[in-house]
């Protein structure tokens, strides 16, 4: 049995645009007790909207109600479990005993998922929350294969989720309370501003007073974690018992969110891996780790603190395409002559395009598609269907020129 694909959705485009590129399940967040407050999320009409048109498809959706929570917040808590049992959400994520305790209670019928947060480390720790009632644990990213692979033996009923990619956090488990330290933003609300990818000024005191301690020009990164990238060890995770891949990124744009699904699914529908591991170049990213999948690894801070710039760049969406011509919302600037390259769940995917009889909104011929979501038209026979990307490959002195933004 193939592994399910979990994909993030910071709002309902999202969610559209990861079911439309791969993913089997999404994971979301409404407007209240999520561990992502600064994404869009999604109120209560676009849940049940995202929940139904998931379904329509054969898709599930989760939902996030992973804070960690005080005595104030149990009443709503409650009317949100109830309205999410009766919305169909497919599962809640939720990261504390009470919480847990209070789903079970008042809303029987809806599967309760261990987050994350709750940092599950060991068989016992599983089998309780399984005795508990719930149907899956979401594993710490600290885990190793062998520690997945024993967790399951110890309970081969429970559902072993387990990510395979994005940004990790220095914190364990991602409980951090750097954040509310220094902004007043606590993390395990949902509000964390991201402190530890900040450059830090470290002194050390010696013989001759002061002295700092830097890792370069920009500052220290003591706290700046590489981003996890599983890709090439899906097969053995799976081995391991994990049947759901999770990505993270409920604040990543739409480009990143289909990237990192399309070579996701088509390396879990049997793609040639090395290939498409370079799909997930193409977005902007961190260096990548397998963190502490095959066992121990001290190499997991990123010094320098900087991105990579993604091979590839985000240049429009495909809205339709009639009778040879294409017509998409443009996301940054193109020309009239230039070729671009196909993102698509479909066969088009990786093939070329020319930009010829470039028309804008008005369908005035134009040389410059430079007005941000502005819909232009322009000849083209491939066929391409609505949600497809364009994309246009860096140079190799582009990419490596953006790699010390920060």
């Amino acid at each position: 049995m193939t592994p399910e694909l979990l994909a993030p959705a910071g709002n309902l485009k999202k969610l559209k645009c990861a079911l439309l590129f791969g993913a089997d399940a999404v994971y979301v967040g409404g407007k209240s007790f999520s561990l992502r407050a600064f994404a869009d999320n999604f109120t209560d009409e676009e849940l049940a909207e995202g929940i139904a048109y998931a379904h329509e498809r054969g898709k599930k959706v989760y939902v996030t109600v992973n804070i960690f929570a005080r005595n104030a917040d149990l009443p709503a808590l409650e009317e949100t479990f109830r309205s999410l049992e009766r919305m169909g959400a497919d599962a809640v994520l939720v990261s504390d005993l009470g919480t847990l305790s209070l789903c079970r209670r008042v809303a029987p019928a809806l599967p309760v998922h261990i987050s994350t947060q709750a940092n599950v480390t060991n068989a016992e720790a599983a089998r309780v929350y399984c005795a508990l009632g719930a149907s899956r644990i979401v594993l710490a990213r600290e885990l190793s294969l062998a520690e997945i692979a024993a967790i399951h033996a110890a309970c081969p009923q429970l559902e072993l989720e387990a990510f395979v990619h994005g940004a990790m956090c220095i914190s364990y488990s991602g409980r951090c309370y750097l954040s509310d330290y220094l902004d007043g933003r606590p993390a395990n609300r949902g509000a964390c501003v991201q402190a530890c990818r900040r450059g830090y000024r470290i002194q050390s005191k010696g013989k001759e007073g002061w002295c700092d301690l830097e890792g370069d020009a920009y500052g220290t990164y003591v706290m700046n974690s590489k981003d996890l990238n599983l890709s090439a060890h899906l097969a053995e995770l799976a081995q391991a018992g994990a049947v759901s891949f999770k990505i993270e990124g409920r604040m990543k744009s739409e480009y990143y969110l289909a990237t990192v699904v399309n070579a996701y699914r088509r390396i879990l529908d049997g793609g040639d891996a090395a290939r498409l591991a370079a799909e997930l170049d193409c977005i902007d990213h961190r260096a990548y780790t397998t963190a502490y999948a095959l066992g121990e690894n001290h190499d997991t801070v990123l010094a320098d603190g900087s991105q990579e710039a993604g091979t590839c760049e985000f240049i429009a969406v495909v809205v339709s395409q009639n009778d040879g011509s294409v017509c998409v919302e443009m996301r940054n600037r193109f020309f009239e002559g230039e070729t671009l390259e196909v993102l698509s769940p479909g066969a088009a995917f990786g093939q070329s395009v020319a930009v010829l009889h470039l028309r804008d909104a008005a369908g005035a011929p134009c040389e410059d598609a430079k007005r941000v979501q502005e819909h232009y038209t322009f000849d083209c026979a491939l066929p391409l269907r609505e949600g497809d990307i364009l994309r246009r490959r860096r140079a190799r002195a582009d990419a490596a020129g953006a790699r010390g933004q920060r």
